[in-house]
């Protein structure tokens, strides 16, 4: 018989929190927003199930103030804070009497609260009012709220949040539609969630709808740019519905960040967050929303049980989002992105070395920062082994499979081993020709790409490949074959070129494209990459904007490093000037990078 639905708490080394003694099941939050001085200050009151041997409950907290622990009855709880560890912060012991079901934590966030990120009015898109968010994942959740931050552990929510009049609050919960007159807002979360899913915004930001179940929040200015880009959004949830089952979540908002949110997008539940370097004007950039959406089954629905086991999250949602994207735009369309993709994973592997360790799906994060693992080994390696999985057994008997998991395992959490136990149950038995010829063991546990993975090919990359060749044996850029080509065929024309281009061949490819002036940041991106290798003058100022103001890690890591090589002052330079616009996920990575 296969053991799939054992430990139900597996040890997670990144949370001081021990859920088989002590766990919390619902959370009543009363918080204070004040954006003058740039704290949060409340009460989080936690339902609690302890063992009967129970002495203690055990909270993650990191660069908070510990006010007070209230028991239910009133009675002030003794508590202590632990030693302070690396990346993790301070444990929060919390002695409870037998039969304690319920506690109340009083606290404030501190100016080194690492989620929340406070935007001057200048740092935002109507350049008029403040602005907060935070970001939770992986473990940050405990630098805003006490919680036992660790994915494994899920609850539920209900929360009042109080913020200066004239300002919208919003949260990973069911969420208000317009402005309330005394700036008190009620949220309530009926499903329960990871702590990495807790989600708070508040700016001045309307919403407008784009079907009964969706619609867009952004700040007046963006708004209208917004809503046209995100138009397909019923369709993307309708087709996803089609593809693994019903939506769980009730409604899928989006909301429309200021440029410094470091990720792409955050798949917070019901309302995901997304960057504003996805408005292309064109919506070519929208599967980065196909892949958020994704989430909502692969990560939220079913979550990976620790950081360790990332790739579950990730490896899944890359694929379902190009599915998402097939059955929107087609086979070709879908192919470009899985050849994007593994480009990428190609450049990551050999940056971390083929050998490494952490190039196995299932990591050891031990000791280290889980941001560690957020690495294109999760996302599309992760994403080339359900391929490989797909391509033997054939996709109608793969999606049975993936449906059947995601209702199997719904609102729990999944470790690799109950994975493979799951995998071996209903799917490959070890003992089945298929299983041989996938070998889940080698993709999961040995470092690198088994050589039996899938070929990666498109159509339509073949045709910007001839491209590319005429040009590089000197066609003029004006008699190439560009005409209606999507942004991902842009950027594998670049990536094809970008080791033959010299200073002279970048200004021939300027002139005839306007790259430097791009509004399409994905473009624009590998453009002043390539910009900084050549030291391409003419793109020189638009780099330092483009560092000053946008807060996407993803753009900002591969830059920096490339001006660290060529000119390490002024590496320097733009990076203490842009350095309030970023995040603390990016500052925390590229403080290490040039300091």
């Amino acid at each position: 018989m296969h053991n799939y639905s054992a430990n139900r708490y597996p040890t997670d080394t990144h949370s001081f929190a021990k859920p088989t003694e002590a766990v919390v099941k619902h959370l009543e939050l009363d918080l204070d927003v004040n954006l003058t001085n740039k704290s949060i200050s409340g009460t989080a009151t936690y339902t609690v199930t302890a063992s009967q041997n129970a002495a203690e409950i055990i909270f993650d907290t990191k660069d908070l103030v510990i006010e007070s622990v209230l028991l239910e009855n009133g009675q002030a709880a003794d508590f202590t804070l632990g030693e302070e560890k690396l990346y993790l912060g301070i444990p929060l012991h919390i002695s409870i009497p037998q039969h304690t079901t319920k506690l109340s934590i009083h606290y404030k966030t501190t100016a080194k609260s690492a989620a929340l990120q406070w935007l001057a009015p200048e740092q935002t898109g109507g350049k008029q009012h403040p602005f907060l968010f935070t970001q939770s994942q992986a473990i940050l959740a405990r630098s805003w709220l006490p919680c036992q931050d660790s994915p494994g552990i899920r609850f539920t929510y209900n929360a009042q949040v109080k913020v200066p009049v004239g300002y919208l609050a919003l949260m990973s919960a069911l969420n208000p539609q317009e402005k309330s007159l005394d700036g008190t807002y009620n949220f309530s979360m009926t499903k329960p969630i990871p702590s990495y899913l807790m989600a708070l915004a508040v700016g001045d930001l309307e919403f407008k709808p784009i079907s009964g179940t969706t619609g867009v929040y952004a700040e007046p200015a963006q708004l209208e740019q917004a809503y046209q880009e995100f138009t397909e959004l019923p369709e993307m949830l309708a087709v996803a519905e089609n593809i693994y089952g019903k939506y769980s979540w009730d409604r899928y908002d989006l909301l429309l960040l200021p440029p410094s949110f470091p990720f792409g997008g955050m798949e917070n539940p019901m309302l995901t967050f997304v960057t504003p370097t996805i408005i292309a004007g064109d919506r070519s950039l929208t599967s980065l929303v196909a892949h958020e959406l994704a989430h909502s089954w692969s990560g939220n629905l079913v979550t990976n049980a620790t950081w360790n086991d990332f790739w579950l999250n990730e490896g899944f949602t890359v694929y379902f989002e190009r599915r998402i994207m097939e059955a929107l735009h087609g086979q070709d369309y879908a192919d470009m992105l899985k050849v994007l993709g593994y480009q990428d994973l190609q450049h990551t592997l050999e940056e971390i070395g083929h050998s490494s360790k952490d190039t196995c799906l299932k990591l050891d994060l031990t000791n280290r920062d889980p941001d560690e693992g957020l690495t294109e080994i999760a996302y599309e390696k992760g994403n080339l082994f359900l391929l490989a999985i797909e391509a033997t057994v054939g996709r109608e008997i793969f999606d049975q499979f993936v449906k059947g998991y995601f209702k199997d395992f719904a609102f729990q959490s999944m470790t690799t081993e109950k994975f493979i136990a799951y995998l071996e149950a209903k799917l490959l038995p070890p003992d089945s020709p298929y299983s041989k010829i996938i070998n889940p063991e080698e993709w999961i546990y040995q470092p690198g790409l088994p050589i039996t993975g899938p070929v990666i090919t498109s159509n339509r990359f073949e045709k910007v490949q001839e491209q590319v060749t005429l040009w590089l044996n000197t066609t003029p850029a004006n008699a190439l074959k560009t005409e209606n080509w999507s942004t991902h065929e842009w950027l594998y024309f670049l990536n094809g070129v970008s080791s033959q281009l010299t200073y002279g061949r970048m200004a021939e490819l300027d002139q005839t494209f306007n790259f430097t002036d791009s509004g399409n940041a994905e473009i624009l991106a590998v453009w002043l990459h390539e910009a900084i290798k050549q030291e391409y003058l003419p793109a020189e100022a638009v780099l330092e904007n483009f560092l000053l103001h946008v807060g996407r890690r993803k753009f900002l890591v591969p830059l920096y490093k490339a001006l660290r090589e060529q000119n390490p002052e002024q590496a320097k330079s733009i990076y203490t000037k842009a350095r309030a616009n970023y995040h603390a996920v990016a500052t925390s990575t590229l403080d290490a990078l040039l300091f």
